[in-house]
């Protein structure tokens, strides 16, 4: 297998610097989008291993992203990791219900996110 790659979505700008950093420190590759659609076009685009995405954001939120994804057979095995402030059980379990691999909710430890990032790749055999 080749160097892991991760897609981070959220629209804020520090939360997509500290993860880039991190995964980074980790080796390994990321690229990040600001929003829900330029995430969907990215993961299109550049079909990482994993996609991280928070939830509420402008034009296409993460529920939407992650749709979409399922929807499209290019992009419908990526894992998809929610990343939220909606911490309630109903928004995770909805989250799962979805397709999502995994949801995380904010605040996070940065190097619990990477472990969890393990977890999924290795649960879905990339």
């Amino acid at each position: 297998m080749g160097q892991l790659s991760v897609l981070v979505v959220d629209d804020d700008p520090v939360i997509l610097r500290l993860l880039e950093v991190n995964f980074q420190l980790e080796g390994i590759d990321v690229a990040t989008a600001r929003d829900g659609e330029e995430g969907v076009a990215r993961a299109r685009a550049w079909k990482p291993d994993v996609v991280i995405s928070d939830i509420m954001m402008p034009n296409v939120n993460g529920l939407e992203l992650l749709a979409i994804l399922r929807d499209d057979p290019s992009t419908a095995a990526l894992p998809v990791i929610l990343l939220s402030a909606k911490a309630q059980a109903a928004d995770v379990q909805r989250g799962l219900e979805l397709g999502a691999a995994d949801y995380i909710t904010k605040p996070f430890d940065p190097l619990e996110l990477i472990q969890r990032v393990y977890n999924v790749l290795a649960k879905s055999g990339r």
